[in-house]
């Protein structure tokens, strides 16, 4: 079977400045993987150059064996959760923002309780009341969980996720990695925390939109 992703010698470029250069990589399905490197290294356009954010300029770019094209874009579009640094939760209350992706015909019928979405939430270290608190007063971290908790809620099996952990404290990292480091997971990370790393097969090393880097079983 071919790799669930496929980077092969992928070229960004943007207004004249190189965003990734020559980038190859794979990563198969359970597998987790870290890009890590410092701010403006190219880390987090690896994740949008996958949901087709990015144009390539050279390279390309496959999942479970096909290239990227408009139709194979939707598909990781529905199979991914990707959740950015301040992720938009796109609704007044933490509640409707874990509803959303239910008011569509081909969610409807899984719309859960709110008895699951609390139960989901605690899962990721929030409380109960949170559904009720507006998606525009709660912290950045707060934000990323209730993210988290969409997805899951949602079946989602493929993670892109962007330093979902940096602004929380150990319990609510603690609660993250429960979730995310599970056997059937696929995660595709962009991070700096060691104990985020040292739990992912592979760390990448991004410097100035170039890969130097390679780790197997970090540290």
């Amino acid at each position: 079977m071919p790799p669930l992703i496929e980077f092969d010698r992928v070229t960004i470029t943007a207004q004249d400045k190189t965003l990734l250069a020559d980038i190859s990589f794979t990563l198969n399905t359970g597998e987790k993987a870290a890009f890590h490197g410092k701010s403006g290294a190219g880390k987090s356009t690896v994740l949008k150059a996958l949901l087709g954010l990015h144009t390539i300029s050279q390279g390309k770019i496959l999942f479970n064996g096909q290239p990227l094209t408009a139709p194979v874009i939707q598909t990781i579009r529905h199979d991914a959760i990707y959740i950015s640094q301040e992720p938009i939760l796109a609704a007044q209350t933490v509640q409707e923002a874990l509803l959303l992706p239910f008011q569509f015909k081909a969610h409807s019928p899984h719309k859960p309780s709110r008895q699951r979405l609390v139960e989901m939430l605690a899962r990721l270290d929030l409380p109960a009341h949170v559904l009720e608190q507006q998606t525009g007063c709660i912290s950045g971290g707060e934000k990323q969980r209730v993210a988290l908790a969409r997805g899951l809620l949602m079946g989602k099996s493929l993670y892109l996720l962007d330093e979902v952990t940096s602004a929380l404290d150990a319990d609510s990292k603690q609660a993250v990695y429960n979730v995310c480091f599970q056997t059937e997971t696929t995660l595709l990370s962009v991070a700096y925390d060691p104990e985020w790393l040292a739990r992912c097969d592979t760390i990448y090393t991004l410097q100035q939109g170039q890969l130097v880097g390679i780790q197997h079983d970090y540290p």
